[in-house]
């Protein structure tokens, strides 16, 4: 599989499989608290066995051309993930997201490891629509999408019941000819 080098600091984006369930574990578990403000993954990931639930998941939505699970690792060790949650290349939409620990960020990692996936989203298969949907309280994934060019659409007022408060979430987007217009700059 590959390993994609993200700069000369020790980061790589590489798949994130279901052979990873332990390592996917550990990662959860080092950072429950901090992935846990935004993210529900921290509340799915509870053992080793839910992590290899997980991971079979996108293992199964990655053949299914439905979805697919990337992980960020900086000096060998899983820090964050990235993912399309939903992916349709036929309507050429898509929803992309992330999660990191905190001894990984502030290093633009996320930021980074998007953009291969952007460009093979856009470029390989044809998807017209990249959507990046995040807590309007979540400052980290809003600056995402914007270092990655995308035009914030709009609030869902109280869209997300999330450990049992509603959530407003931001839904920001970056179509194929913008992503082409920046990159020719």
């Amino acid at each position: 599989m590959y390993a994609i080098s993200l700069g000369d600091d020790g980061a790589e984006l590489r798949p994130l499989e279901p052979w990873h369930a332990e390592e996917l574990f550990a990662h959860i578990d080092r950072a429950r608290d901090f992935i846990g403000r935004y993210v529900a993954l921290a509340s799915v990931i509870t053992d080793v066995d839910a992590a290899r639930t997980f991971l079979q998941s996108y293992a199964d939505r990655r053949a299914a051309d439905s979805g697919s699970l990337h992980g960020l690792w900086l000096d060998g060790k899983l820090v964050g993930g990235l993912l399309f949650r939903v992916f349709d290349a036929t309507a050429g939409n898509c929803e992309a997201g992330c999660w990191l620990e905190p001894s990984a960020s502030g290093r633009g990692l996320v930021t980074r490891g998007m953009r291969p996936l952007l460009e093979w989203a856009f470029d390989e298969r044809g998807i017209h629509r990249v959507e990046w949907i995040a807590s309007t309280e979540n400052e980290p994934s809003v600056n995402v999408a914007r270092r990655l060019g995308m035009t914030r659409e709009g609030v869902l007022r109280e869209h997300y019941l999330y450990r049992g408060e509603r959530q407003d979430m931001e839904v920001w987007s970056l179509l194929a000819p913008e992503w082409r217009a920046a990159r020719a700059e």
